[in-house]
C-alpha cells in the first residue's frame, strides 16, 4: 500500500477564514504575510470579529477573488461583502441544517459581541439582503476558487502514489433534485413518469473524481434530457498526457476511446457484451481468460451521441488491449469480466488492471459524501441561478474538507484513503467550537490543531474485504397520504391514511 508519509511533507497552506475553521489556520495552513494581513485588518471598519473572514487565503486562492472590483454589483462598499457573504455561504453548506436565517443571526451576534456600544440596525435582521447578496457572487469566482483548491491538491500527490505514472481519474453521474418552482422546471424539468404538480426538478450531474486524493475536478450538469454521455463529452477537453479515465461500460464506445486517445489521455473501461460481439467476437479467444492487443474498427454508422464533423475526425481503427478475467468470491456468483484499455504496456500484468477498475467503486462513495453528508442530494434554492451557486458551493465544501484531509495523512503518515470524511467533517466541526473559545492563546490553539489533525488520522476505515450491504430502507416511512394531483386539488387531507392506519384487526385463529 502506499502511504503519504512515505515523503517528508511540509504544509504549503496558509490560513483558512471559513468561520467553520476559525482560529485553526495560523498552524494548519500557515500565516499570512504581515502586510498583507495589516490591510485586510484594515479594511473590517469595526467588524472585528469577521477579520478571519478577509485575511490572505495564501496558496489555496488568490485573496484578490473576493476583493471588491473596481466597477459592477460587487465594488460597493457593503455590510454584506463578497467575502463576508462567501463564507457565511460556504458556513452554510458544511452545516446543512443552517439556514440563510440563521447565517444572518450569527453575523449579528458576532457584531453584538465584538461591539457590545454598536446602534441597532447595524445589521438588519431580516435575511433578505443577505439574500440578494448571495445572488450577487460570481460564478466565476465559485469556479476560480474551486479550481484553486484542485490545483493544490494535485500538487501535493507524491510520485509513488501514481499508478504507473499515471493520474488516474474516475468519472460516473448521478441525479439531484430541488424545490418545485416554475423557473427550476424549465431549466431542469421533472421526468415524464411523475404527474405535474407532484414532481420535483431533475438534475443530471457527471463528476471526474481523483482516485488517489477523492478531489472532485470537474464536473458538467444538465437536466434529465441530457445524457450521461453527451454530458461526459463536453468533458474530454479537460483530459490530457499521463491521465488514466477509468468509468463503467455505460461510457464505453468507439468514439470515446478514439477522442481521448487523440489528446494523449489513455482509458480503462468494462467492455458491453453487445460492443464484444459486434466488433470484435471474431478476433477474440474463446477461453474464460485472455490477455490480448486487437485492432478496435470504426462503427460504420455514427452513433446520434456524435456530429458528423466529429465522427469523421476518427481515425478507421484504434489498438487497445483487452483483457478478460473471471471474478469469484464465496458467496457469490461467478462473474466473467471484460476490460478494454488503450494502455498497451506488457510489463502491466491483467491483475493490475483488474484491481484498478475494482477501485472504481470509490466514486460511488464519493458521491455518497456529497449527497448524504453535504446533503446535496436535495438542493434548496429557488431559482436556477443560485441553484448553479449552491451546487458550486458544495463542491468547494467537499474539496475543502479533502484538502484537511490530506493534510492529516501527510502530517501523520496516513493512508489517504482510509482517511474517514465524515469522521473529518464531524472532527473538525467539534475542534473549531473548542478553538473559538481560546482566543488569542497560540499555545492553545496550537495543541488543538495537533490534537486534531492526530484524531482526523486515526478515524480509519477498516478494511472490509467482501462486503456486501444492499441499498434498503429498514425504517418504514410515515403513513401520511401521498400527493396525486398538486395540493390546492386535494381538498382536505387526513393526517393519516385512514386506508392503512384504522384496518380492522385479523381475528385470532
Amino acid at each position: 500500500m502506499l502511504y503519504y508519509g512515505a515523503v517528508s511533507y511540509v504544509s504549503p497552506y496558509v490560513r483558512c477564514f471559513t468561520p467553520f475553521l476559525t482560529n485553526f489556520g495560523p498552524l494548519l495552513f500557515g500565516r499570512p504575510p504581515a502586510s498583507a494581513l495589516k490591510d485586510a485588518l484594515a479594511n473590517l471598519a469595526g467588524f472585528s470579529s469577521l477579520t478571519e473572514l478577509r485575511r490572505v487565503f495564501g496558496c489555496y486562492f488568490p485573496a484578490a477573488l473576493l476583493a471588491p472590483t473596481d466597477s459592477g454589483q460587487n465594488s460597493r462598499r457593503r455590510i454584506f461583502s463578497l467575502e463576508v457573504v462567501f463564507w457565511s455561504f460556504l458556513d452554510q453548506v458544511l452545516n446543512p441544517t443552517s439556514s440563510c436565517r440563521e447565517a444572518v443571526r450569527k453575523l449579528i451576534a458576532h457584531v453584538r459581541r465584538d461591539e457590545p456600544g454598536a446602534e441597532n440596525g447595524t445589521i438588519s435582521a431580516h435575511c433578505a439582503g443577505y439574500c440578494r447578496a448571495r445572488a450577487r457572487i460570481p460564478l466565476g469566482v465559485i469556479d476560480q476558487v474551486h479550481a484553486h483548491l484542485v490545483e493544490r491538491m494535485q500538487k501535493h500527490i507524491p510520485h509513488a502514489a501514481h499508478w504507473h505514472g499515471r493520474h488516474v481519474k474516475l468519472v460516473d453521474g448521478t441525479g439531484v433534485s430541488m424545490p418545485d418552482t416554475p423557473e427550476n422546471q424549465e431549466r431542469w424539468p421533472q421526468t415524464a413518469g411523475q404527474k405535474p404538480g407532484c414532481g420535483f426538478p431533475a438534475m443530471n450531474l457527471v463528476g471526474v473524481f481523483c482516485l488517489v486524493t477523492g478531489a472532485l475536478i470537474h464536473f458538467a450538469t444538465g437536466s434529465h434530457h441530457d445524457h450521461e454521455t453527451l454530458l461526459f463529452q463536453s468533458l474530454w477537453r479537460h483530459f490530457g498526457k499521463n491521465d488514466l479515465l477509468v468509468a463503467d461500460r455505460g461510457y464505453c464506445s468507439f468514439g470515446t476511446f478514439a477522442s481521448l486517445l487523440a489528446r494523449g489521455a489513455d482509458v480503462l473501461m468494462r467492455l458491453p457484451e453487445k460492443r464484444l460481439r459486434q466488433a470484435l467476437s471474431s478476433k477474440l479467444p474463446a477461453s474464460d481468460a485472455f490477455d490480448v492487443t486487437v485492432a478496435w474498427a470504426r462503427p460504420s454508422h455514427r452513433p446520434d451521441s456524435m456530429r458528423p464533423d466529429q465522427f469523421d475526425l476518427l481515425p478507421p481503427s484504434i489498438p487497445v488491449r483487452i483483457i478478460r478475467y473471471t471474478h469469484s468470491r464465496r458467496g457469490f456468483r461467478t462473474l466473467s469480466v471484460t476490460l478494454v484499455t488503450t494502455v498497451l504496456d506488457p510489463g502491466i500484468a491483467p491483475a493490475e488492471f483488474a484491481l484498478l477498475y475494482f477501485r472504481r467503486w470509490g466514486i460511488e462513495l464519493h458521491f455518497r459524501e456529497l449527497k448524504t453528508f453535504l446533503k446535496m442530494d436535495v438542493l434548496r434554492c429557488l431559482t436556477p441561478a443560485m441553484i448553479e451557486r449552491e451546487i458550486r458551493m458544495h463542491f468547494v465544501a467537499y474539496n475543502l474538507i479533502r484538502c484537511v484531509m490530506q493534510t492529516a495523512a501527510l502530517t501523520h503518515h496516513t493512508e489517504l484513503r482510509r482517511v474517514s470524511f465524515k469522521g473529518t467533517l464531524d472532527t473538525v466541526r467539534q475542534f473549531v467550537n473548542a478553538a473559538q473559545g481560546a482566543g488569542n492563546r497560540p499555545k492553545t490553539i496550537a495543541a488543538l490543531v495537533d490534537e486534531m489533525l492526530h484524531t482526523i488520522a486515526l478515524d480509519l476505515v477498516p478494511h472490509r474485504p467482501g462486503r456486501s450491504e444492499p441499498r434498503a430502507v429498514k425504517r418504514r416511512p410515515k403513513n401520511h397520504q401521498r400527493l396525486t394531483r398538486p395540493r390546492r386539488q386535494m381538498g382536505n387531507l387526513p393526517h393519516r391514511n385512514t386506508a392503512t392506519s384504522k384496518r380492522p384487526k385479523q381475528a385470532l385463529s
